[in-house]
């Protein structure tokens, strides 16, 4: 393959513009940005020479350029997809592998942000910060302070669903800022990546009945779609809070729903809904002590550039036919060997 025919397709923008600049330096790379209001027929030219997608998130993606069957089946040449960050249930896994086609994530470039985002959803709900600022805007009578009794973090107990790269961070914050004792239920990783990760390792239910927060931090995936619904939250003790910065559809909404407005539990913070954004007339909208924020807890300066960074420096990566650092389909790689050959010329590295 000669120079400058390695053809990266993109639609209207990365996270950060950091990637286009590292990736223009590239010799070999053809960076093409695409627009969803072009010309369908123009995009497919494109799209169906790519060597390269970067996707955008899943509610940002318009049809029919979802990476799924019928996509890959029409684009030959694709050698790799790449999401935007850690997340990649929009992508049709199995047909990217029985393809021979790479999946990469950016998983750990927004964990910081995230856990971050998780410790600040659990302070507002227990001090009452959201609540208290919503009632003073509405007048000065009818309410005192005393209304907005709050709690601390501190030595409360956190209760963790995966403990990959958000939820060891998460881990770690509540410890060192709150010394709060961490449960975690994790069924992929071994006894010793609790402890290194300062976790006990419980049962799921135990997660429910013994927190005091429960944070959700694992991917959507068949196996954890609808993983938590009304019999989980009924677990809970009335003074816990259930937080989620992970994906729309792990959690049954109308189950949270119902089981707060029975009072059975303390309270929510969401980051994430199925579908985003939800209408403003969502059930959960309706309680005062269910925080929400709209999808955001990756979105800081700091962790969208990590994440177009990291992207760009996978592509290159991938183009020097070299193994890519945070591959989510292995089970591609001797099919996709044998392709980046024939596509390119070149010999992918051992």
């Amino acid at each position: 393959m000669s120079s400058k025919t390695k053809n990266l397709i993109y639609f209207e923008k990365w996270m950060d513009p950091v990637a286009e600049t590292m990736l223009a330096g590239e010799a070999d790379i053809n960076l093409q940005k695409l627009n969803f209001d072009s010309p369908e027929d123009e995009s497919w030219a494109a799209v169906e020479k790519a060597h390269g997608i970067q996707l955008l998130p899943t509610f940002e993606t318009r049809e029919p350029f979802f990476p799924e069957r019928a996509l890959i089946e029409r684009c030959p040449d694709l050698l790799a997809f790449s999401v935007t960050g850690a997340g990649y249930d929009m992508v049709d896994v199995k047909a990217c592998t029985e393809a021979g086609v790479l999946l990469v994530n950016q998983g750990g470039a927004n964990a910081e942000s995230v856990a971050q985002h998780v410790l600040g959803l659990m302070l507002v709900l227990s001090k009452q910060i959201i609540q208290g600022d919503r009632r003073m805007r509405q007048g000065p009578d009818g309410w005192g302070r005393w209304d907005f009794l709050g709690r601390e973090l501190t030595g409360h107990t956190l209760g963790i669903i995966g403990l990959g790269n958000v939820g060891r961070q998460v881990s770690e914050l509540a410890r060192q800022m709150f010394n709060m004792k961490v449960l975690a239920f994790d069924p992929y990783i071994a006894e010793a990546d609790f402890q290194e990760r300062g976790a006990e390792p419980v049962g799921f239910d135990d997660i429910f009945s013994q927190s005091d927060f429960v944070s959700v931090n694992c991917p959507l995936t068949e196996e954890t779609t609808a993983m938590i619904g009304d019999r989980e939250y009924r677990m809970m003790k009335p003074s816990a809070y259930f937080i989620t910065t992970a994906r729309g559809g792990i959690h049954d909404e109308a189950a949270l729903a119902e089981v707060l407005s029975e009072d059975l539990i303390a309270g929510a913070g969401l980051d994430v809904f199925l579908p985003e954004p939800p209408p403003a007339d969502h059930p959960l909208m309706a309680f005062d002590n269910v925080i929400i924020s709209p999808h955001i807890a990756g979105i800081t300066a700091e962790c969208t550039y990590n994440m177009a960074s990291w992207a760009a420096q996978q592509w290159v990566t991938i183009f020097k036919g070299q193994r890519p650092p945070r591959l989510i389909n292995p089970e591609a790689w001797p099919a996709y060997r044998i392709r980046f050959e024939r596509i390119t010329g070149a010999p992918v590295d051992e």
